[in-house]
C-alpha cells in the first residue's frame, strides 16, 4: 500500500511539474479570431472581448457610474498580488517599445482584475493606437509570467458604437435612485432646483424600467408644533412631490402617496425629519408591511 501511495504521489508531482511551465504563457486573440461584442441599453453598455483559453476582457459603463474594465476567467492562472499593465506592439507589428501604464491588483475571484476609469481609458487609448494592452502577473503554480493581451483588431468600429451607447445612458441607475430623499426647511413645502433635477431623474428611470411597478411617496415633518398641523404639512409635502411626478408622466395608478406627520423620525435632528422620501418597488419586490391601524410602515422613515 505504501509503495502504491508513493507511486501515485510521484505521478502527481510529475504532472504538476509538467503543467506549471505551460501556465507561464501569453493569452490573446490572433488576427483570425479577434472579436469585440457590444451589449447595449439605456442602463448599461458592455464591450466584451474573448481571450482564447483564458476568458473575457470587458469594458463596462453603467448608468450613473464611471467606466470600468475587468478580466473574467473560470481558471486561476494568475497569483494574487501586484501585477503590471503595459501597452506593447502586437506580434504582427514589431518595433515599438512597450510602455508601462501602471500596476494592477490581482485577486482570487472569477474577476481577478478590475480597473478604474483612468486605467480603463489608458487601455482604450492603446487599442485605438493599434497597440496590444497587456496585463501580466506571476503564474499561480510557477514563477513564470501570465500575460493577457487585448487585440486591437475590430476594436475601433465596435468602440464607436459603444460611445454612442454611453451617450444614451440614463443619468442614474436603480441602486442610486431606488430610495431618494427631498429635504424641506421648517414649515416649507417648496421644492428647489436640485429637487426638481432629482425628480426628473426618477421619472426618466421609471419610464425606462418596466419592472418598476410602484412608486411610494412618503411625507414627513419634525415634531415642532401640533400633531394635527404636522400631519397636514407632511401631506402637503408628499402631494407636491407626487403631483410633479404625475405631471412629468408617471401614471397615477403607480403612485402610492402617504403622510406620516412626525410619526417616523429619521433622527433626533429636526432638520433630518422634514422630508419626503421616494422609494421604487420592482416586480417581485417586498410589499409594504401594514399595521393593524392601516398605517404603512415599510420604509416610511426613509
Amino acid at each position: 500500500m505504501i509503495h502504491l501511495l508513493r507511486g501515485r504521489l510521484s505521478a502527481l508531482v510529475a504532472l504538476a511539474l509538467m503543467v506549471a511551465p505551460a501556465l507561464g504563457a501569453r493569452y490573446g486573440a490572433g488576427i483570425e479570431n479577434s472579436q469585440w461584442y457590444l451589449s447595449e441599453s439605456v442602463f448599461d453598455c458592455t464591450l466584451t472581448h474573448d481571450v482564447p483559453s483564458y476568458g473575457k476582457a470587458v469594458f463596462r459603463h453603467q448608468a450613473g457610474k464611471e467606466l470600468s474594465f475587468y478580466l473574467e476567467s473560470g481558471n486561476r492562472l494568475m497569483r494574487p498580488g501586484r501585477g503590471q499593465l503595459i501597452v506593447e506592439a502586437p506580434a504582427w507589428r514589431p518595433g515599438s517599445n512597450p510602455r508601462s501604464i501602471g500596476h494592477i491588483d490581482v485577486d482570487e475571484s472569477h474577476r481577478p482584475v478590475t480597473l478604474d476609469a483612468r486605467q480603463s481609458m489608458l487601455i482604450i487609448g492603446g487599442l485605438l493606437e493599434g497597440m496590444a494592452p497587456t496585463l501580466s502577473r506571476q503564474a499561480w503554480y510557477s514563477d513564470e509570467s501570465i500575460r493577457i493581451s487585448l487585440s486591437n483588431i475590430n476594436f475601433a468600429r465596435s468602440f464607436e458604437s459603444y460611445r454612442s451607447c454611453v451617450a444614451s445612458l440614463l443619468p442614474v441607475n436603480y441602486d442610486q435612485i431606488k430610495r431618494s430623499r427631498i429635504p424641506f426647511t421648517s414649515g416649507s413645502t417648496r421644492l428647489s432646483n436640485a429637487d426638481y433635477e432629482l425628480l426628473d431623474s426618477i421619472v426618466l428611470y421609471v419610464q425606462a424600467d418596466s419592472t418598476v411597478e410602484r412608486v411610494f411617496v412618503d411625507g414627513h415633518s419634525d415634531s415642532i408644533g401640533s400633531r394635527i398641523n404636522n400631519r397636514a404639512l407632511s401631506e402637503q409635502r408628499a402631494n407636491i412631490v407626487a403631483e410633479y411626478l404625475k405631471e412629468q408622466g408617471i401614471p397615477e395608478d403607480r403612485l402610492t402617496v402617504r403622510a406620516h406627520g412626525d410619526q417616523f423620525p429619521a433622527s433626533q435632528r429636526a432638520a433630518d425629519n422634514r422630508r419626503t422620501t421616494i422609494r421604487l418597488q420592482r416586480q417581485g419586490g417586498r410589499p409594504a408591511l401594514q399595521r393593524a391601524n392601516s398605517t404603512y410602515i415599510d420604509d416610511a422613515n426613509g
